[in-house]
C-alpha cells in the first residue's frame, strides 16, 4: 500500500476486486483517467489516488448515485481525504492544525476516527486533536466533521461537512421510499 491516497472507499468483504473495477468505470465516466487503485489488506476496503479533487470526484459520484443507483453494486461508502501522514499522533495533530481554519468560528464540529490495524488510542487520538479546536462541539449534528481514516502505519485526513462523505446505501434507501 503506497502512502498518497485520496478516497477511501469501503465494499463488501472479498469484494475488493469487484470494488476496484466498479470504480475505475464510475471514475472514468466522471473523467479520471489516471486514478490508481489499491487493495489495503484490510477486507471491505480501498483506497484510491486520484488527479481530481477528492470533493469533486464524491459530488459527481453522488449526483450519478442520485440518478441511476444500480450502477453501484460494489461501492458502498466514499470518504474524501485532503492529507495524509504516518500513523503518527504527532504527525496528525500537525495535519489538524493546517486544516482546521475550515472550520469557521460559529460552526460546530465533532471528530470521527475510523481506525484499522493500529494500537493508538482512539479516545487518546479525540482528546489530543479536540485540544487544537476552539470551536463548539456536536455529536449529532455538526457542520464539520475531523475525518481521520487510519490504515495502519497510514492515516487520511480530511474536514469536511457531513454531506461530503458518500453513502451508496442512504442513497439506495431514499430511492426505495420514493417507490413506495
Amino acid at each position: 500500500m503506497k502512502m498518497e491516497f485520496t478516497l477511501i472507499v469501503s465494499t463488501q468483504r472479498g469484494r475488493e476486486n469487484d470494488c476496484i473495477s466498479e470504480l475505475w468505470y464510475l471514475l472514468r465516466e466522471i473523467g479520471e483517467e489516471e486514478g490508481v487503485y489499491e487493495k489495503t489488506g484490510l477486507p471491505g476496503l480501498v483506497i484510491v489516488k486520484t488527479k481530481m479533487d477528492p470533493f469533486t470526484v464524491v459530488e459527481r459520484l453522488k449526483e450519478m448515485a442520485e440518478e441511476r443507483p444500480w450502477e453501484f453494486h460494489y461501492v458502498l461508502k466514499v470518504t474524501p481525504i485532503e492529507v495524509n501522514v504516518k500513523t503518527d499522533l504527532e504527525e496528525i495533530k500537525e495535519a489538524v492544525k493546517k486544516l482546521v481554519g475550515k472550520i469557521g468560528e460559529n460552526e460546530s464540529f465533532r471528530i470521527t476516527v475510523n481506525k484499522r490495524a493500529t494500537n493508538l488510542s482512539s479516545k487518546e487520538i479525540i482528546e489530543e486533536v479536540a485540544k487544537l479546536v476552539d470551536r463548539k462541539v456536536d455529536l449529532e449534528n455538526p457542520d464539520k466533521i475531523i475525518q481521520i481514516e487510519i490504515i495502519g502505519d497510514y492515516t487520511g485526513i480530511s474536514v469536511i461537512r457531513p454531506d461530503q462523505i458518500l453513502s451508496i446505501t442512504k442513497i439506495k434507501e431514499e430511492w426505495m421510499k420514493k417507490l413506495r
